[in-house]
C-alpha cells in the first residue's frame, strides 16, 4: 500500500486533502481573523487521526513508519552535521552563506532546554502548514493537499508554522483564545510552543540560507527573536 493510501486511512475522514479554493496565502490579516477558527477546527482534525498502528517520532517514510524513539532523538538527530543527502555537512553553511552560528547555536540551545515539555505529545501532524500550502474558501473549507513532510510530533507544530511567516497573522494569541473557548487543555503550551516555533524555526532557516534568500532569513530570524515575548506575554 503506498504511503498516500496509508497516510488516507490514518486521517480523520474530515480532513480534505484535495480542496477546492484558493491559496490561504492570499488572504489579508483581517480576513484570517474573520475566519481563523475554520482554519484551527481543520488543523485539529489532522492531529485527531488515529496513530495507535504508528509507534515512534518524525517524517513519516514511504510505509509510514518513523525513525526515532523519543521526541529528543527526533529534534536533536535532524540537526546532526554527519547526514545522507541535502543536509550532509550542512555546517558549512556557517561559513559559505548568511547563517550565522551565534544566532543558530542560541535557539538551538533555546529549543534543546524545552524538547522535554514535548516528549510524549504524540500526533499526526501535516508540518508544512504554511499559508501557501493551505487552500481555502474563506468560508467553510481548508484543505491541505501537500503530505510530503507528514511527521508524528507534538500538534503545536503546525500552528508554530502557520506562524513563522506571517507572525502578524497572531497564530498563537488567536490560538489561546480559542482552546479556551472550546474548553480545550493544553499542558504546558507556553515551552511546547516555543519549541515547536525554534525547531522549525531553525529548519527553515538553514533552509533559505542553503539557497541564499537573504530576505527570507531576516524575516525569519526577527521572527523567532521575538517570540518568546509574545508567548511569555499570552
Amino acid at each position: 500500500m503506498s504511503r498516500d493510501h496509508i497516510l488516507r486511512s490514518i486521517l480523520s475522514e474530515k480532513v480534505n486533502m484535495t480542496p477546492d479554493g484558493f491559496d490561504a496565502d492570499q488572504l489579508t490579516p483581517e480576513q484570517f481573523r474573520d475566519c481563523h477558527e475554520l482554519f484551527f477546527d481543520k488543523i485539529l482534525e489532522i492531529h485527531a487521526s488515529d496513530i495507535s498502528g504508528v509507534e515512534g517520532y518524525g517524517k513519516l517514510d514511504e510505509q509510514c513508519k518513523t525513525a526515532y524513539t523519543t521526541f529528543r532523538e527526533y529534534a536533536i538527530d535532524t540537526f546532526e552535521e554527519d547526514q545522507e543527502g541535502y543536509w550532509y555537512n550542512w555546517t558549512e553553511l556557517f561559513d559559505t552563506t548568511l547563517l550565522e552560528r551565534e544566532f543558530f547555536d542560541h535557539y538551538y540551545k533555546e529549543m534543546e532546554a524545552r524538547i522535554s515539555y514535548c516528549e510524549g505529545q504524540r500526533y499526526l501532524v501535516n508540518d508544512y502548514t504554511f499559508f501557501n500550502k493551505m487552500i481555502t474558501d474563506g468560508k467553510t473549507t481548508v484543505g491541505f493537499p501537500d503530505w510530503t513532510f507528514a511527521s508524528i510530533s507534538d500538534f503545536l507544530m503546525d500552528f508554530a508554522i502557520m506562524d513563522l511567516h506571517k507572525p502578524y497573522m497572531k497564530i498563537p494569541e488567536l490560538l489561546v483564545q480559542y482552546l479556551d473557548r472550546r474548553g480545550i487543555p493544553v499542558p504546558d503550551f507556553k515551552e511546547r510552543f516555543l519549541c515547536m516555533g525554534y525547531m522549525k524555526g531553525l529548519h527553515v532557516l538553514r533552509w533559505h540560507a542553503s539557497i541564499d534568500d537573504e530576505e527570507s532569513c531576516i524575516s525569519i530570524m526577527k521572527s523567532m527573536s521575538e517570540l518568546k515575548d509574545r508567548i511569555y506575554n499570552l
